[in-house]
C-alpha cells in the first residue's frame, strides 16, 4: 500500500509495477487515477488545483476474464474500455496513455450488493455524454467564483465516480461547486495501492 502522493514529484518516484503483475489482485471498485500530459489534462490539473486529471472505476468481469474501466471520458463520454488499452493503445494510436497512473481500493466496508448498485449505476450511463461545458462552467467557478453546479445527464469523469458510488452511500466532499478527481483521491477511505504507468 502506498500513501497519497501530494504531487506529480512524488508520483515520479513511486516505482511502476507491470501490469501483469498486479491484474489478477485488482477488484471492481477499485479505482484508477491519471495525471496526463496532454494539454487538456494540463489544464484541469491547473484549474482544479489537483494532481490528477482523471478518474474512473474498475470493472473486472470475472466470465470474461477482462478488467476494463468505468469513466467519462472527453471524447467518447461514459464507456467501458479495456485498461490494458491505457498501457499500449491509448485512444487507437498504438502508444500507452501519456501520463501516470495510479490504483486505489476504498477500505470501508462496502458489501457485494453495494457494489452491484455502484457499477450497475454506471452501466446505466453508458453513452452518456461528456460535460465538456461543465468545464467551462468550473473553469468560471474557479476564476470568478460565480454560478454553481448544474445537475443534468451529462459528466465528467469524477462525477460519475461519485453519482456511481453514492449509490453504495459513500460520498465524496465536494469543493464547493464541484467535484474534481482530487476530491475523489482525498477521501479518507482510501487507499493507493500500485502505480502502473
Amino acid at each position: 500500500m502506498l500513501s497519497r502522493p501530494n504531487s506529480i514529484r512524488e508520483i515520479k518516484q513511486i516505482p511502476v509495477v507491470p501490469y501483469a503483475t498486479v491484474r489478477e489482485d485488482l477488484q471492481t471498485g477499485d479505482l484508477v487515477f491519471c495525471s496526463g500530459r496532454y494539454w487538456i489534462s494540463k489544464w484541469i490539473r491547473y484549474f482544479s488545483k489537483s494532481m490528477f486529471s482523471h478518474v474512473g472505476i474498475i470493472y473486472k468481469d470475472e466470465y470474461l476474464d477482462r478488467v476494463l474501466i468505468l469513466e467519462a471520458e472527453i471524447i467518447y463520454g461514459v464507456r467501458l474500455a479495456p485498461l490494458s488499452k491505457y498501457l499500449k493503445d491509448y485512444h487507437g494510436n498504438h502508444r500507452p496513455y501519456r501520463g501516470y497512473m495510479l490504483l486505489a481500493r476504498l477500505n470501508t466496508p462496502i458489501s457485494q450488493n453495494e457494489l452491484k448498485q455502484v457499477i450497475s449505476f454506471g452501466l446505466d450511463e453508458l453513452t452518456r455524454p461528456y460535460d465538456n461545458w461543465e468545464i467551462f462552467r468550473i473553469l468560471l467557478r474557479v476564476m470568478f467564483k460565480v454560478g454553481k453546479k448544474e445537475r443534468n445527464r451529462s459528466y465528467i469523469c469524477s462525477e460519475l465516480v461519485a453519482s456511481a458510488f453514492k449509490k453504495a452511500n459513500i460520498k465524496f466532499k465536494v469543493n464547493n461547486t464541484y467535484i474534481s478527481p482530487d476530491e475523489v483521491a482525498r477521501f479518507p477511505g482510501l487507499q493507493f495501492i500500485k502505480r502502473i504507468l
